[in-house]
C-alpha cells in the first residue's frame, strides 16, 4: 500500500523538527530514511504511526489519513517495530507476539484458531519458533528484535514501519534482521543510521537534514558524493563490495586543508 506525506511539519516543545516534508512511498517498496542525528528521521516515522501529531500537513496510507482515522483502523494499516524495546520481561515470546493480533479483535475477545495460526506463522517466518515459550527478558538483543518483528508481522498490516531496528545488535544480527526485512512483501519504511546498509537493502532512500527533505529516490542518486558532502561533511564513493559485489558505500573525513604561511 502506498504511503504519502504532504507538507508535513512537526514541532516538539519549541523546536521545529520537521518542515514541509512531501514524498510518496510506492506500494511494496523498501524505503530507508537516513540523515544525521536530529534530522527528524524518527519523528517522521512517528507521525506515520500516530505518536507525533503533525502541526501541518497530512500522512496518508492508501487513501486513509492516519490522523483522521481511529486507532483501530490505523493499527490495521501499519505495524511498528519501535526503536526502544518495551518492558515486557514477564511475558513469554508467544504472548508478546500475540499482542499484534489485537488490532483484529474486539474488546474482550479471546484469540481464536486463526489468530494462533498467524502467530505460529510469524514465529516461523522470523526463525524463533523454538523460543516461543521462553520469557522475553531472557533473550538476547537480536532475538528480541525478531520477536518485535514477529509481533508486527502478525498484525498483517500492509505497511511496516521500523525505527532503527539494528541498534545495539552485533554485525551478524544486523545483517540477519535486514535480510528478513528485505524478504517481506509489504511496504516497508525503515529508519537506519548505517548508510551502507541502506544502500544494500533499499529500493528508495529519503535523506533528511535539519528537519527538511534533501533528496529522495533511487539509492545511488540520493547517496551520491555531493549529497553526502553537503549533509554529513564526508568524502564518499560507491564501489563494488569486495565480498559479494553489491554496491558498497565507502566514506572518509575530508583531508585537512594544508596550513598556509
Amino acid at each position: 500500500m502506498k504511503v504519502t506525506c504532504s507538507d508535513v511539519s512537526a514541532v516538539l516543545g519549541r523546536r521545529t523538527v520537521l518542515s514541509g516534508i512531501s514524498l510518496e512511498v510506492p506500494t511494496g517498496s523498501l524505503t530507508a530514511i537516513v540523515g544525521p542525528n536530529g534530522s527528524g528521521k524518527s519523528t517522521l516515522l512517528r507521525v506515520l504511526y500516530r505518536a507525533v501529531r503533525p502541526t501541518r500537513g497530512s500522512a496518508v496510507i492508501g487513501e486513509t489519513d492516519v490522523w483522521r482515522a481511529g486507532p483501530r483502523t490505523a493499527a490495521r494499516l501499519r505495524a511498528v517495530v519501535p526503536q526502544h524495546q518495551p518492558s515486557q520481561s514477564g511475558l513469554r515470546v508467544r504472548e508478546v507476539v500475540e499482542l499484534g493480533r489485537y488490532a483484529h479483535l474486539r474488546w474482550f475477545d479471546r484469540t481464536r484458531r486463526d489468530d494462533r495460526k498467524a502467530v505460529d506463522q510469524a514465529l516461523s517466518r522470523v526463525g524463533i519458533t523454538g523460543l516461543a515459550e521462553r520469557p522475553i527478558g531472557a533473550l538476547s538483543g537480536g532475538e528480541r528484535q525478531r520477536v518485535l518483528l514477529a509481533r508486527a508481522l502478525v498484525q498483517q498490516a500492509p505497511v511496516l514501519l521500523l525505527d532503527e531496528p539494528t541498534n545495539h545488535l552485533d554485525p551478524r544480527a544486523q545483517l540477519d534482521l535486514l535480510h528478513l526485512v528485505a524478504q517481506l512483501d509489504c511496504t516497508r519504511i525503515v529508519v537506519i543510521h548505517d548508510l551502507d546498509h541502506a544502500l544494500a537493502i533499499a529500493d528508495r532512500i529519503v535523506l533528511l537534514h535539519q528537519g527538511r527533505l534533501v533528496a529522495h529516490g533511487r539509492p545511488r542518486a540520493v547517496l551520491d558524493a555531493a549529497n553526502l558532502s553537503a549533509v554529513f561533511g564526508l568524502e564518499s564513493r560507491i564501489v563494488p563490495h569486495p565480498i559479494d559485489d553489491r554496491d558498497h558505500l565507502t566514506f572518509a573525513r575530508p583531508a585537512a586543508a594544508p596550513a598556509t604561511t
